[in-house]
């Protein structure tokens, strides 16, 4: 089961829609749905969890708990909208691709992938755009 959760009044999603392709890129990657919550908040509720969780005292756009049971997914995964729509206008995107590459980014940390080297980075990426092609073509 998918989940939004709104700590900000300014997001509005087509949670159907969204909704259906996180699934499609759970089962493109031979995982099982669990529960995944989304949670979409500002930068302040986010550095907290930051600080409180992680001992980071920085600014981020997501953040992923996994609690994944073997192959199914199960996941927490905080979104600071203010960080999207300060990143689309660094990358030059329209806020919904990059809330969008967000949420996919935050989906296959869940898959295993991974981003903290160069080599990880650059599959990571990949993989991004791979999901939001889904997105164009399937929604």
């Amino acid at each position: 089961m998918i989940n939004f959760y709104y700590e900000i009044d300014e997001l509005e999603l087509d949670e159907k829609v969204v909704s259906n392709w996180i699934k499609d890129i759970i089962k493109s990657e031979s995982k099982k749905e669990g529960e995944l919550n989304f949670i979409f908040c500002n930068d302040a509720y986010l550095l907290k969890i930051n600080q409180d969780f992680l001992n980071h005292d920085t600014y981020t756009d997501i953040i992923t708990f996994d609690n994944s049971i073997g192959n199914e997914l199960h996941s927490d995964v905080f979104i600071s909208y203010e960080r999207v729509i300060d990143n689309a206008v660094t990358f030059d995107v329209v806020e919904e691709e990059e809330l969008r590459r967000v949420m996919a980014h935050g989906v296959l940390h869940l898959c295993g992938y991974k981003d903290k080297s160069d080599k990880e980075k650059e599959v990571m990426r990949k993989k991004e755009d791979e999901k939001l092609l889904m997105f164009h073509v399937e929604h």
